[in-house]
């Protein structure tokens, strides 16, 4: 029997696609549901995934795709399925209405509103039987149709009281700016040392499992470790690294991170592979290359890079959202791998294979094999007296055998919808490889990229968040204007093109318009034009992505100093003190927060450089990890900017200027000399 679709058929999102022939009568968030909800006098049950959602499935198998379920939930509820990726507005209202509820949060998320849109219960993951210490689904249905019908205005209290809950954790955190002086080198020093309490010195990372990458923690301790030699800072985010590089989390055959690991060791992950978490890990790995010219950071960058150009790159140029956990209904079947299956493809060499990462016959993880290295590659072969290079070309053919293999099996799901701002995070990441690798080819794909967004997520000064099948969708929120800002901002920082400070001087102004809090210096989420959520929130914490706040207060900063504008800088300032004492006292919680805090107490890095070879020097000069970094060229005296007044060279000569506050050393002729200046700095304590 044919099955009959329902609203979600006209989607674009793959995640909604999805559940489109589900038997649940699913609406996608719209004027119409909402409607219906008011008209009818129903709950409204709002249902919130993704695609690379292992859970998401398991839910949608036993419960949405059950007949007798789906008939409860059609009589009794509207039904709205949302796409997290697509509406993160949404998505944050009400998995912080569940948090409160229950202390916890995840998805799926399945939240029951009022017909006005407040939250009034819900939870993540529910099972079709009483198992795991959870109800079951059907007795969910039940309890909350039973509650709404005969203790309504219990609901209507609850659900009040969510709300004014929701609209009061707005404010949490915050004191009033300049109540307390936060821009010390004491707290520079004091963040660092509340990150390194937190980290695991055995494994690398932060806390216990699940183990996320948190790149931004890792970032600013790079920082740390440049201005204060604290040895123990940089050996943290080298140990970090290399972890991750080695263990499962990481793809060794075909390139590429998944979100996180599910054990401290990084060996076992959840297997789907999101575009900002490679982006982000593409960042942070190139600042440490700069740092410490580690041969494997590089070649991890290059593979990575490979991997998304490869799985997640469209032919328009823009970047795909995520692959699937799961294939063939199983999560992680398209990675893992039996020991007879390595033996039957690599014959004679399985066994050195095995041996190297960790192939056993009962397998490594769930009666199967994730491939990993529990020791590097070199101490493997100076335990077994091989040479480095010759097992490394061994097993570089090996992965290649397996890969060839791999291509054949039956592939992840693929999130093929185009988000604004993570596609702007991996225009970050690019430059920031070009910065330390000098891969002409990173910089091409990166303006290739912008060149992308700025053709088919831009209508005249509107941007969209989303783009699929030649179809923009939804407004931009505060994140992607941060991240796309900040895009354009490294864009300029590695070509020398004034222009893409002009387009990022022109979003940031559209921002302050369109998202500005009057009775603060931060900014909501959603922009003043967008009437359909129930609040607007303003989001401080830096996740899985960097707040949209903390790097908007990094943008102000940075324009600031290249336009000299004065009340930029003071309310990036402002929008830091407010927070300052919860991003000392939690700093893996506030990691871009935390590098701009010590950024302003310790000065920007200001480098101008004018003459005929002005661009090249840049280059060299971007070779260099340099924190906090404003540079501008010129090949011509140039006054627009304040960096670059009175900035000239003689004879041919090309000039190299390091400023804080405009107030510059004398001008160095040399190249080589003004490097080395970088490399060590006089900061250290």
């Amino acid at each position: 029997m044919k099955k009959e679709p329902n609203r979600l058929i006209h989607e674009t999102s793959p995640y909604l696609l999805q559940h489109a022939y589900n038997p649940v009568q699913w609406y996608p968030w719209s004027e119409e549901a909402l409607e219906r909800a008011v008209k009818e006098d129903k709950p409204i049950l709002v249902s919130i995934g993704y695609s690379a959602c292992h859970w998401c499935h398991v839910m949608e198998r036993e419960s949405f795709e059950n007949e007798d379920t789906a008939a409860i939930m059609n009589e009794h509820f509207i039904n709205i399925k949302i796409d997290r990726e697509e509406r993160p507005d949404l998505d944050h209202i009400y998995m912080d209405a569940v948090q409160a509820m229950t202390g916890g949060g995840g998805w799926p998320l399945n939240v029951f509103l009022t017909p006005d849109k407040k939250p009034f219960y819900g939870g993540t993951y529910f099972p079709p039987v009483n198992a795991y210490n959870r109800m079951s689904w059907r007795q969910v249905l039940a309890s909350v149709n039973d509650a709404f019908k005969h203790k309504r205005d219990e609901i209507e209290t609850q659900a009040f009281n969510l709300t004014e809950h929701l609209e009061a954790s707005n404010s949490f955190g915050m004191s009033a700016p300049g109540s307390t002086q936060v821009f010390t080198k004491e707290n520079a020093k004091l963040m660092a040392e509340n990150m390194l309490k937190a980290a695991d010195k055995t494994w690398g990372g932060f806390g216990r499992a699940p183990k996320f990458p948190q790149t931004f923690s890792l970032q600013y301790l790079l920082q740390y470790y440049y201005y204060s030699n604290d040895q123990d800072a940089l050996q943290h985010v080298n140990l970090s690294l290399d972890k991750m590089i080695q263990g499962g989390i990481y793809d060794h055959i075909g390139g590429g991170f998944a979100r996180y690991s599910t054990d401290e060791k990084w060996l076992a992950p959840h297997f789907e592979k999101m575009l900002y978490d490679n982006a982000l890990l593409l960042s942070v790995l190139s600042e440490a290359y700069q740092l410490t010219g580690n041969s494997t950071y590089r070649s991890v960058i290059d593979q990575t890079i490979e991997y998304t150009e490869r799985e997640m790159l469209s032919p328009e140029g823009g970047f795909y959202s995520a692959l699937d956990a799961d294939s063939e209904g199983v999560e992680g079947k398209y990675y893992t791998w039996s020991w007879q299956e390595i033996h039957n493809v690599l014959g004679d060499e399985a066994e050195l294979f095995c041996n190297v990462y960790d192939i056993q016959e009962g397998g490594n993880w769930e009666h199967t094999n994730i491939i990993w290295l529990p020791a590097t590659i070199k101490e493997v072969a100076e335990r077994n007296e091989l040479s480095h290079d010759a097992l490394e070309d061994l097993l570089k053919i090996c992965r290649q055998e397996l890969f060839n293999v791999r291509e054949k099996r039956v592939r992840p799901g693929l999130d093929d919808k185009i988000l604004l701002g993570w596609n702007a995070l991996m225009i970050s990441a690019y430059c920031k490889a070009y910065a330390a690798l000098g891969n002409d080819k990173y910089l091409q794909k990166a303006e290739r990229s912008i060149q992308f967004l700025e053709k088919n997520l831009k209508d005249g000064n509107k941007w969209y968040h989303s783009w699929k099948e030649n179809m923009p969708k939804y407004p931009a929120f505060l994140d992607d204007f941060a991240y796309l800002i900040q895009a354009y901002i490294h864009l300029h920082e590695v070509t020398g093109e004034n222009g893409y400070l002009s387009q990022a001087r022109e979003l940031l102004l559209y921002a302050i318009d369109e998202f500005d809090e009057e009775e603060t210096d931060f900014f909501y989420y959603t922009g003043q034009s967008q009437k359909d959520v129930l609040l607007r929130k303003k989001e401080v914490y830096d996740g899985a992505v960097p707040s949209g706040n903390a790097v908007m207060a990094l943008n102000l900063y940075y324009l600031a100093v290249i336009y000299n504008e004065t009340k930029w800088r003071t309310r990036a300032e402002n929008m830091v003190q407010a927070l300052g004492s919860a991003i000392v006292r939690y700093p893996t919680s506030f990691g871009v927060w935390a590098f701009l805090l010590q950024q302003i107490a310790r000065g920007w890095n200001e480098i101008a450089i004018a003459g005929k070879a002005a661009n090249d020097y840049l280059k060299q000069v971007n070779h260099i990890y340099l924190p906090g970094k404003v540079s501008m060229v010129t090949d011509k005296e140039n006054n627009e900017y304040a960096l670059l007044e009175n900035k000239t060279s003689e004879n041919d000569e090309t000039l190299l200027y390091w400023c804080s506050n405009y107030s510059c050393s004398a001008p160095e002729a040399s190249l080589e000399l003004f490097i080395q200046k970088l490399k060590k700095p006089e900061k250290h304590e």
